[in-house]
């Protein structure tokens, strides 16, 4: 039984949960029917840290981005309509591009790596990039996007000191790891039928560096006390991007109707973890003697995962050059110089 108050503050959370559902619904169908406004890109995981980043470049560069998310509310930079709508509804009006960034964190210090976080690592992947594909190709063709742009990552190159890759090194079955595979699998997941009319291009990240998020964000403040260090035995090679290049790049992919395929999303400048380690500890003014060897990496991720950190590989940026984009951030200074301050101030606000 319920007392009067308790039946009154359970009247006014169900009120206010209807109106919110109304105005959700009038959002939704405004979206969805919008012809006359700025085009719209669709971000599937849109309210991490390179969402977040993409969100505020293609506002500033006059799209509407509108988060595609498993709820209809929570945080972010954008519109927002949910996996359930795209199924039903399919494609908004006036949808100029399909960027699809989704996909359980790797690195995720609260799972362990077992067969079953591996098989999620998996899954939020494959779902998020058939479920684009799918509503892309069954929507009418005068409603389709011009380009769907799925980001992956460097992992598809199996971790080597000594081979360079670039966009159209061929890898052998054999020689691919878990992360590599991942990445085939990924890749062939998103690529839309020839027939569809709309361009299919794959970024494929480094380690993403800038100061909101990601790695950067998590060493920051040993670095800046100065108990920083090499991660592993810092040989090890460090492909690299700095967040405002990668959105950079995505946008080139968006608005330049020439760019097709594989584009590697990282840094000309081929370096070492130690040499990224100099560089960040240059910047901040601060030593680098206290390194993190292969064996804590080991303990903390599971042999396979600490690969990322511990093993890495040579790529090149060349077809992603060749297709005309100039990068803001080319050495690992200029990128560290940009995030080092204590007082973050975003050169682009």
């Amino acid at each position: 039984y319920f007392t009067g108050k308790e039946m009154v503050a359970n009247s006014i959370v169900s009120n206010l949960f209807q109106i919110y559902c109304v105005h959700a619904e009038k959002a939704r169908e405004n979206l969805y029917e919008d012809e006359t406004g700025p085009n719209k890109v669709l971000i599937g995981g849109g309210t991490g840290f390179i969402g977040t980043e993409l969100c505020k470049t293609l506002k500033r560069k006059g799209y509407k981005a509108v988060i595609v998310s498993r709820t209809a509310s929570g945080r972010g930079e954008g519109d927002r309509i949910t996996y359930a709508d795209l199924k039903e509804f399919g494609l908004p009006q006036n949808t100029k591009a399909v960027v699809n960034l989704a996909g359980q964190n790797v690195l995720d210090f609260f799972n362990r790596w077992t067969d079953t976080f591996k098989t999620k690592v998996y899954d939020s992947r494959i779902s998020t990039a058939k479920a684009f594909k799918e509503a892309i190709e069954s929507s009418p063709k005068g409603r389709r996007p011009e380009v769907f742009v799925q980001i992956t990552g460097v992992g598809y190159f199996p971790p080597s000191n000594d081979i360079v890759y670039n966009e159209n090194t061929a890898v052998e079955d054999s020689k691919r790891d878990y992360f590599s595979r991942l990445v085939q699998d990924w890749e062939s997941a998103a690529t839309l039928s020839p027939s569809s009319g709309v361009r299919n291009v794959f970024v494929r990240p480094a380690v993403v560096l800038g100061r909101q998020g990601g790695m950067i964000q998590q060493i920051f403040l040993p670095f800046f006390m100065g108990v920083g260090g090499r991660m592993g035995a810092g040989n090890q090679p460090m492909a690299w991007v700095h967040v405002k290049d990668l959105c950079g790049i995505i946008v080139h992919a968006v608005e330049n109707d020439k760019v097709e395929g594989v584009l590697n999303a990282v840094a000309p400048q081929i370096i070492t973890n130690q040499e990224f380690v100099s560089a960040f500890g240059s910047a901040l003014h601060r030593p680098v003697f206290f390194p993190l060897p292969d064996t804590v990496w080991n303990l903390v991720f599971g042999q396979e995962r600490a690969t990322m950190i511990t093993k890495g590989q040579k790529v090149t940026p060349t077809r992603t050059l060749e297709s005309g984009y100039t990068f803001r951030f080319p050495t690992i200074s200029e990128a560290c110089q940009e995030f080092a301050q204590l007082m973050y101030q975003d050169v682009d606000e």
